[in-house]
This record gives C-alpha cells, sequence and structure tokens, in this order.
C-alpha cells in the first residue's frame, strides 16, 4: 500500500513509522498542508490511501482534503483529529471518508486503515463487463448503480463526486429498495465489523449523499424516524 500521512507532529509520524514498516506499507509523510498538496499533485492516482490531520500549518486539514477531493473522488481518506465535538465531526467528513480522534492508539489507526482499504478494494474490483457504460449491476425505476465504474445515475444524470464510502452506502440502500436499514446495520456493511465508529459517522455521510443527490433528481434516501434510512425511488415523478 502507498499512503500518504499528513501529520505536523513529528513524534506522532515517527511512532507511526514504526507500525507502518512492520506492515511493509510504503509511506511518504508531510508535515504541513503546502507540502502535502504538492506531494500529493506529484502523482494525484498513485496514493493508495490517505491519513490527514485537521489541524496544520500552511494549508489546514479541510482546505487540503477540499483540494485532493478536486482531483480524486475515489482515494480513500482518514480524517485525524483533537476535536470531538459533533459538528467537527461532520464537517471532517465532508471530504473525508472516516475520522480517528486523537489520541489514538497505532493498532487501532492500522486496523482502521487495513479495514478502508480493504474495503474499498473488495468494492472496486469487478467484473470486466460490468465497466461498459451504464450496464448497471444495481437498478431499480429510475435509478441505476455501475460498481465496475463507481457510478451512479438518478433519471440519468450522474450523481457527482462520490466518495468511496459515499458510494458503498448508496449501493447496500439501493440493492435492497424500500428495506430499512438501522445505522448499527449500515456501519457493519459499509464500514465493516471492525470498524469501531458510532452512529453520527452514518448520519453524517448520509446528509453530504443526500446533498449530491439533489443536485440531479428529487430525494432517494429516506429517514424512517426512531429506526434509520431506506432507498425508495418508486413514486418519484418522471418530469
Amino acid at each position: 500500500m502507498k499512503l500518504l500521512m499528513i501529520e505536523d507532529s513529528k513524534s506522532v509520524s515517527e511512532m507511526m513509522s514504526m507500525f507502518f514498516q512492520k506492515e511493509d506499507w510504503d509511506v511518504t509523510f508531510a508535515y504541513d498542508g503546502n507540502e502535502a498538496m504538492d506531494l500529493f499533485n506529484q502523482d494525484p492516482v498513485s496514493w493508495d490511501l490517505i491519513t490527514l490531520d485537521l489541524n496544520l500549518p500552511g494549508k489546514d486539514g479541510m482546505e487540503v482534503a477540499k483540494e485532493i477531493r478536486q482531483k480524486s473522488a475515489s482515494v480513500p481518506i482518514i480524517m485525524l483529529t483533537a476535536r470531538d465535538s459533533e459538528s467537527d465531526q461532520v464537517l471532517g467528513l465532508e471530504f473525508a471518508d472516516e475520522y480517528v480522534t486523537k489520541p489514538f492508539s497505532p493498532i487501532t489507526l492500522i486496523a482502521r486503515i487495513k479495514a478502508l482499504h480493504r474495503h474499498f478494494e473488495s468494492g472496486d474490483q469487478k467484473p470486466a463487463e460490468l465497466a461498459t457504460d451504464k450496464k448497471f449491476d444495481v437498478q431499480t425505476k429510475h435509478f441505476g448503480l455501475n460498481s465496475g465504474t463507481r457510478e451512479a445515475y438518478l433519471f440519468d444524470q450522474e450523481i457527482p463526486n462520490l466518495t468511496p464510502k459515499e458510494f458503498d452506502l448508496l449501493k447496500t440502500l439501493a440493492n435492497k429498495p424500500r428495506q430499512v436499514f438501522s445505522r448499527e446495520q449500515l456501519l457493519q456493511q459499509v464500514w465493516g465489523y471492525d470498524y469501531f465508529g458510532d452512529e453520527r459517522t452514518v448520519d453524517a455521510h448520509i446528509k453530504k449523499l443526500r446533498q449530491k443527490i439533489e443536485q440531479v433528481g428529487p430525494q432517494v434516501i429516506q429517514t424512517v424516524w426512531g429506526v434509520g434510512y431506506k432507498f425508495d425511488d418508486s413514486d418519484l415523478a418522471t418530469s
């Protein structure tokens, strides 16, 4: 795995480098936002995963994440933050796939990196025939999703700039239309059984996913109060 760790604390980077070496990962460290973007821009498609501290000198983590997403909608990002408020976590997940709150255990971070990378890789490896434009392996009345190209369409318009987790979340819901999923079920199915997150992670991703869906058409993700979420496009008007 080729990993970019953007972290202003050299002591944290040095500690993590020992664990990365044990995993035999190719890791590059950046210590401020400007250096991070210089390194990322050298070869944007080469990175398998990025860990990103929210509080950075130069460009802050949010600005760095936004610039990375403008160049790559698919590279997984784990946000590292010393903040622990719900608003900060939701804000961080606007561009990142997960967050880890400091102080963290190196073993926990390694496990989260492995889980996110493994989930992204397993979701991206689909039969070659699915890569053909607009051949959908998940399809409903007005919606289609192609796992090979990782594209989703509503009323024949592509839902823009889906992050890996947003795509996986949408696929999980759309694969079983009108079935209600609890937040816990979505954590297990989208993030994996070894993910130690909380239900706010699901809510933050649903919020951003809905915003992107609404750029192309009516809302298809519905809240079932007291239970969770479901996908339903059965009653949408065609015009």
